[in-house]
């Protein structure tokens, strides 16, 4: 399980690492993929967050400028790869309270898989974005990056 999680968060910090160094090309990033970037950053901290009941210090919508990306992907990445090295059962059960207060449990595993997929979800929107704005985006899909 651990070698699967951090494969996955290899290939999350490969296509995120890559989107950044693409907007950092631009002249002016599109202000939705700001804003669904922001996003993906910041759900991740919130995320890992929850993994180490620790409380997070980023709102959830909160807006970053580019040039802080790469240091909040980097330290996000090294903190899962950190939970995933601490882990020693993934599917124990994690109670967490949600941005509105509420509170779940979930295993582990789940948490991890959640994360992966809601920032490829969201990286999916900014590829949009980027092209309604005449961009061609770069390829991001998964076998690309196992090619």
């Amino acid at each position: 399980m651990k070698s699967l999680f951090n494969q996955l968060f290899d290939y999350n910090f490969y296509s995120n690492k890559k989107l950044i160094d693409q907007c950092s090309a631009l002249e002016k990033v599109p202000k939705e993929t700001v804003r669904l970037f922001s996003h993906v950053l910041n759900a991740h901290h919130i995320w890992n967050c929850r993994l180490l009941g620790k409380p997070w210090e980023l709102e959830v919508w909160q807006e970053h400028p580019l040039e802080n990306w790469e240091d909040l992907h980097y330290e996000n990445q090294r903190t899962t790869f950190e939970i995933i090295t601490n882990t020693d059962d993934f599917e124990k059960r994690k109670n967490y309270e949600t941005t509105e207060g509420r509170v779940f449990a979930n295993e582990v595993k789940d948490i991890l898989f959640h994360v992966i997929n809601h920032s490829t979800h969201h990286r999916a929107q900014i590829l949009a974005d980027l092209r309604s704005h005449g961009i061609a985006p770069e390829q991001l899909d998964y076998i690309f990056y196992k090619r």
